[in-house]
């Protein structure tokens, strides 16, 4: 076998890895589905490991098969980035980026900016994932990810796209019926709107900061969403207090539709962050798209 067929096996492995389907990798490689399957076959028996775990729904990867993944991505990146070293056209970013985001920040911020984006780089498309749960990047076949919040170590490559204030904001009919709280102390007597984790369900306590230090308290509530849109519409029916990004509730404030309180008991900010899988191997698309992410988010949260 030589190289070339080598390269070619690895392309197809990371394709199937990435979109978690025999049938999709063959579509976007423009292949036979046979030929995908076989190439999966040679590559195992080659290696004499197995890389995939099938199912008659989907396709993932084998502990094996994620650590050979990183590999064949590194090695085609490279065979890539060779067979453009010459042309005249590499300041010109092309193909496709799958990128994933939180729903009200992909709703509110990235698409309306999206335009700009897409008219100064005409050969990039965009598949734009937007929802509140935690994606993973491999199993997915997602090129990459912005996260919200404290991260745990999952191996990637971080880079930080600035903080998100968070605010307190109840209605004006809340209020009305309930009084405007003014510090901690007065929290026991009010309602809350809880956020639970859509990926662990755990519900998020009320949180300010005292100094330096952080303090967290469980507040009363009766009903409990997770997700940021239901979060905001239950606030603007007066269900509860909440917390939440300044800008995601800019313009009802704007309008007299909510009020922030206790301004001086903020949260500490939320760390948002953008999530690769290699820093060496970088594709233009997404070193412009990253570069261009973080001048939205700082233009939006400045």
């Amino acid at each position: 076998m030589t190289i070339v067929d080598r390269i070619d096996l690895f392309r197809i492995f990371a394709r199937v890895v990435e979109t978690g389907s025999f049938t999709r990798a063959a579509a976007t490689l423009n292949m036979p589905r046979s030929t995908v399957s076989t190439a999966i076959q040679e590559l195992e028996s080659r290696l004499g490991t197995r890389l995939l775990a099938r199912t008659t729904r989907s396709v993932a990867p084998m502990p094996d098969g994620v650590a050979f993944y990183e590999h064949c991505v590194r090695l085609v990146a490279d065979v890539a980035e060779a067979e453009t070293l010459f042309r005249h056209d590499r300041s010109n970013p092309r193909g496709l980026l799958r990128v994933d985001m939180p729903g009200r920040i992909g709703r509110l911020l990235v698409a309306p900016a999206l335009p700009a984006f897409l008219d100064r780089y005409p050969e990039i498309r965009i598949e734009l994932g937007v929802t509140d749960r935690a994606v993973n990047l491999i199993e997915d076949g997602i090129d990459c990810v912005l996260r919200v919040g404290p991260l745990t170590d999952s191996g990637l490559i971080a880079r930080r796209m600035g903080e998100l204030a968070i605010i307190n904001v109840a209605s004006p009919a809340y209020l009305a019926r309930h009084g405007t709280p003014h510090g901690p102390a007065d929290l026991q007597a009010h309602e809350a709107v809880h956020y639970a984790s859509p990926s662990t369900g755990r519900v998020e306590e009320w949180e300010w900061m005292e100094g330096e230090r952080t303090r967290s308290m469980d507040l009363p509530g009766r009903v409990s969403v997770n997700s940021a849109e239901a979060l905001v519409a239950c606030c603007l029916s007066g269900l509860g207090l909440i917390q939440v990004p300044a800008y995601d509730v800019r313009h009802h404030i704007a309008a007299g539709e909510l009020v922030e309180v206790m301004p001086q008991y903020r949260p500490d900010p939320m760390p948002m962050t953008l999530l690769y899988p290699h820093r060496k191997h970088l594709s233009r698309r997404l070193q412009v798209f990253a570069d261009w992410l973080e001048g939205v988010m700082t233009q939006a949260i400045g």
